[in-house]
């Protein structure tokens, strides 16, 4: 049905289901990686510790493996996927919606999934973090499906593989897929209603929230959140975070006449479980639209929480929530993470909760309540017409915030008079009357903006050391909400860095602005990323340090102090490591995690966008590996050009054995794979021949009948190609051009094009492609897309 495959020679042994709590799953040495985020705790935290302070400078990337899928312009995909390791096999998910298995000493793939998705869509968030794993009990080890992969593409579907093979297992849902598009308030187009993060597994049960889209609509698709059969896909039970009949608790916290109605407080993120305990740790995020609340007055319950549910029932057991009536989008973003709270001789089961505030909350796992106190304190109030801003909101008294809680224009940064005037210029008028100042129609500040504080990057957990490592964000941004008979006209106007949404079914159109001048650098007063170190026990800083830099502004006096914006992650190792990624300097950062100091560093061939991960092989190497797949939007937003890609890095300390160098080459003959036009995705044929002058190519694209022939140079690992293309059944024509590089031990061609589509407007369009030779894998591809 979806993909072909290509040779598996691999082994599995037999698998160990560990505890959701368990720090870790071993096979003798072996050190594996088996959910998104380390445990099903969500620590980020291994045991490995070959890789420590003392030799952490020594690493060095020992391979490369890429993905194919990538695609660019409105189209453009990010790579947020952390690898799974386990059963001596690393799992790779890829923005659109495949899967790899890969040999975890050398990246040589072992099987391709092809999930056959459309990228067609208007997804918001065109990506995807990773995938799960089960073992069935009820399957001897070797049988077809006695370990699962989950897999969850953006759109909207929940995918069962047999994790020796990538075959889908026919037994779950329909031919191994369950569609998840069925909800209240169902999607009006493609991508608004989305799932980006990996399900939740926990007791034969596979946990799966979903991303709808923001601010389009009041009555945007509902955010349940659902459990389904981990070996048949049947539905076994589904949570609304909006109450919607009248007995249900939280139902009076919603008043007008279309709050029940309401979408969205969906649970976009990573959950959590606590198999002990039968529980299941729901993030939720705001309700739609995020900036106005006219039609959904009241604290909002049970939106902008962290939700413990009851796992075999689907009740909910207790709850707490971080923003009450969200007119900011303050979605809780991140993971819940379990751990171990050790104060004045006791050990209390906790969870940690970060949101885009850059408030921590540390609550009791078990009932909800706070473990230091939270107070209710009064933030300004709404002055727009048919909206009320809750009167106060809930601050932790430790830890501390991690970020001012008010800007003051008397900061406003700027590398030279004029980017400084211009920031000043956006902040004249606007309300800014510190955190939680509500949206208006003049413009209000949004500090720290809707990026955080923290993100889903979330924290890291070190057990041993009762430290939690914490990335965040310190950038402006201003909301102004437009009347409805306005929108039309300004719909357009503003900057590059303008986010225009349509908020349909209420009063108020939105923009949303960062402030990010000209040269790159955020009107906000550095840092404006740091890595925070915070004493579990006591709730005090530890350390802070500001977190990489911006490549655009690296050659400025002081800039190392700056920090970056940053969306990624950070995880710890026994090996006293902070491993942290997703600032915007294309680099792979390795910190002392009781100091803070950098230890060592690495570019990488595109920005990351992604967390990193660590395992140890069989032969007792220690690895740790990361995706590097571009920044998009905030990478060009501070003055760099985005390199997308699709690439996944390992470093490892250097063999004691003499490697052979590996060469890359390009070598003639056929190949198959895939091309993807703007917003199209297309199966392609190739065939790469030797001329006289250079090289020649002559593709098809069969779906739809396409035809290509084109001349170029190849040159070791470099393809250059210039072409025209034919579509004969439109009468129409066009030309490409393409640079490409060897890829994946030489198996592979993967690169960028443009092309003019002479089927339509005519314009220049940019475009990826990804082909193997043929016969080393066979991966096949519906055309799809316009």
């Amino acid at each position: 049905m979806i993909a072909r495959f290509g040779v598996l020679c691999v082994a599995l042994g037999v698998s160990i289901a560990a505890p959701a709590a368990a720090a870790q799953q071993r096979q003798g040495s072996v050190v594996e990686w088996p959910v998104y985020a380390h445990d099903a705790a969500g620590t980020k935290y291994s045991p490995a510790a070959q890789i420590t302070r003392a030799n952490v400078q020594r690493l060095v990337p020992v391979w490369t493996y890429r993905t194919g899928d990538f695609s660019l312009g409105e189209g453009m995909t990010r790579d947020e996927t952390t690898p799974l390791f386990v059963d001596g096999l690393l799992y790779v998910s890829t923005p659109f919606g495949g899967v790899r298995a890969l040999d975890p000493e050398t990246g040589s793939e072992r099987w391709s999934f092809d999930s056959e998705l459309d990228p067609s869509g208007d997804y918001g968030d065109f990506t995807n973090r990773g995938v799960s794993t089960w073992v069935d009990p009820q399957r001897p080890p070797g049988a077809a499906c006695h370990r699962r992969i989950y897999v969850a593409p953006v759109d909207a579907r929940l995918i069962a593989l047999d994790a020796r093979t990538g075959e889908p297992c026919a037994g779950f849902g329909v031919h191994g897929v369950v569609r998840l598009g069925n909800v209240r308030n169902p999607a009006q187009y493609t991508g608004e209603y989305e799932v980006t993060s990996p399900p939740a597994v926990i007791h034969g049960l596979v946990i799966v929230g979903s991303t709808v889209a923001d601010n389009v609509r009041a009555q945007a698709p509902s955010g349940v959140v659902r459990a389904f059969d981990a070996r048949t896909g049947a539905l076994r039970w589904a949570w609304d975070p909006i109450p919607r009949d009248a007995p249900a608790r939280g139902y009076d916290t919603w008043r007008g006449p279309g709050a029940h109605q309401t979408g969205a407080a969906n649970a976009w993120s990573i959950i959590s479980v606590d198999s002990a305990r039968d529980l299941v740790f729901v993030p939720t995020g705001s309700a739609s639209p995020d900036f106005f609340g006219g039609d959904r007055l009241g604290a909002n319950l049970y939106a902008n929480s962290v939700v413990a549910l009851r796992a075999s029932t689907g009740a909910m057991v207790w709850h707490f929530q971080a923003v009450h009536h969200d007119l900011w989008d303050y979605d809780v973003p991140a993971e819940p993470v379990l751990f171990t709270w050790h104060h004045d001789g006791r050990a209390v089961p906790a969870v940690a909760v970060t949101t885009k505030m850059g408030h921590v909350f540390l609550l009791n796992r078990e009932t909800g309540v706070p473990l230091f106190p939270v107070v209710e304190r009064p933030v300004p109030a709404s002055d727009v017409p048919g909206d009320t801003a809750w009167p106060t909101q809930p601050f932790p008294t430790l830890p501390a915030p991690l970020v001012p809680e008010r800007f003051q224009a008397d900061d406003v940064f700027g590398l030279s008079p004029n980017d400084k005037s211009w920031c000043e210029q956006q902040l004249v008028g606007v309300r800014n009357e510190g955190i939680f100042t509500p949206p208006s129609l003049r413009g209000t500040v949004i500090y720290p903006g809707n990026i955080g504080g923290s993100n889903w990057s979330g924290l890291a957990i070190d057990p041993a050391r009762h430290l939690a490592i914490v990335p965040s964000n310190r950038i402006i941004t201003v909301v102004q909400l437009i009347p409805r008979a306005d929108a039309r006209s300004r719909a357009m106007s503003g900057t590059r860095f303008d986010q225009f949404s349509p908020q349909r079914g209420t009063p108020y159109a939105i923009r949303r602005t960062f402030l990010i001048a000209a040269d790159g650098a955020p009107c906000s007063p550095p840092p404006w990323g740091t890595l925070t170190a915070i004493d579990l026990e006591s709730g005090r800083v530890t350390w802070e340090r500001p977190f990489g830099s911006v490549a655009g502004l690296t050659g400025v006096s002081d800039s190392a102090r700056w920090g970056s914006p940053n969306l990624g992650g950070a995880m710890v190792t026994a090996g006293g490591i902070v491993f942290a990624a997703g600032a915007l300097d294309q680099r792979l950062h390795g910190y002392d995690v009781e100091t803070g100091a950098e230890l060592w560093s690495a570019l990488l061939p595109a920005g990351v966008h992604a967390s990193p991960m660590t395992y140890v092989t069989a032969s007792g190497r220690q690895f740790v590996v990361v995706a590097a797949g571009g920044h998009r939007e905030l990478y060009a937003a501070s003055g760099g050009r985005d390199k997308p890609g699709d690439y996944v890095v390992a470093f490892a300390l250097p063999s004691t054995g003499a490697a052979t160098p590996h060469v890359s080459t390009i070598s003639p003959g056929r190949y198959e794979g895939h091309m993807v036009l703007d917003r199209s995705r297309y199966a392609a044929q190739w065939v790469l021949a030797r001329g006289p002058n250079g090289v020649r190519l002559s593709f098809t694209l069969p779906g739809v009948g396409v035809h290509g022939h084109g001349t170029g140079r190849l040159v070791g690992d470099s393809l250059t190609i210039s072409a025209r293309w034919s579509l004969p059944a439109k009468h129409c024509s066009g030309t490409l051009t393409l640079g490409g590089r060897a890829a994946d031990e030489n198996v592979a061609i993967i690169g960028e094009l443009e092309y003019v589509d002479g089927c339509s407007d005519g314009r220049t369009k940019p475009g990826t492609f990804a082909v193997w030779r043929a016969g080393h894998r066979v991966s096949r591809v519906t055309s799809s897309g316009q």
